[in-house]
């Protein structure tokens, strides 16, 4: 006796329905197996989490303490760098006051004027603080600025002829410039 369709198909079905059952089932304990191996890793993770807010919160107090001790070491030095230089000028600032009480004459007067302002380029010139030279040098742009011109035959075109304001620089870096007025040599535009 043998199947016809149907039962054949009806018997193909329940052993398909059975095997799905069985995979429904072998899944089922493997979820079981991945949730208890998901949640172990879980809690390792969670762990190690933890741990890492707790070192990173260590690492911030550590940095924050850094900065603060790097702000206070920088401004100690400000503080120590600013008495340095003070120090240097305080005799000067005496010696005006000193000049403003004196009873002498215009003459003495200005010589201690002139005194007082070379103690006070010392000052200056012992913190590396130099003048731009001037005096009989060409207009540079770089270190000087041109207040106006002076048409005249003593000087070559573009000479400094006076300095009105001394301008400084420190090693390479310039303070300010120096204010100038330069020669327009007439003879030379006339040619």
């Amino acid at each position: 006796m043998g199947m016809n369709g149907t039962e054949q198909t009806e018997a193909a079905t329940d052993a398909e329905m059975m095997a799905a059952a069985e995979a429904d089932e072998t899944m089922a304990a493997s979820d079981a197996e991945v949730i208890t191996v998901t949640q172990a890793e879980f809690d390792q993770i969670k762990g190690e989490r933890d741990q890492l807010i707790d070192r990173m919160a260590r690492l911030q107090a550590e940095f924050d303490n850094a900065r603060k001790r790097e702000a206070k070491e920088r401004a100690d030095f400000r503080d120590y760098a600013v008495g340095n230089a003070a120090e240097g000028f305080l005799g000067v600032l005496d010696n005006f006051h000193l000049a403003l009480k004196s009873q002498g004459s215009p003459e003495q007067f200005r010589a201690g004027i002139e005194l007082i302002a070379k103690q006070f380029d010392d000052a200056v010139r012992n913190l590396g603080v130099v003048a731009v030279e001037t005096a009989g040098q060409q207009f540079d742009p770089r270190s000087m600025e041109a207040l106006g011109s002076v048409e005249t035959a003593e000087f070559p075109d573009g000479a400094v002829v006076d300095e009105v304001r001394r301008g400084y620089r420190i090693k390479e870096r310039l303070l300010r410039p120096a204010l100038v007025r330069v020669a327009v040599n007439s003879s030379t535009h006339a040619a």
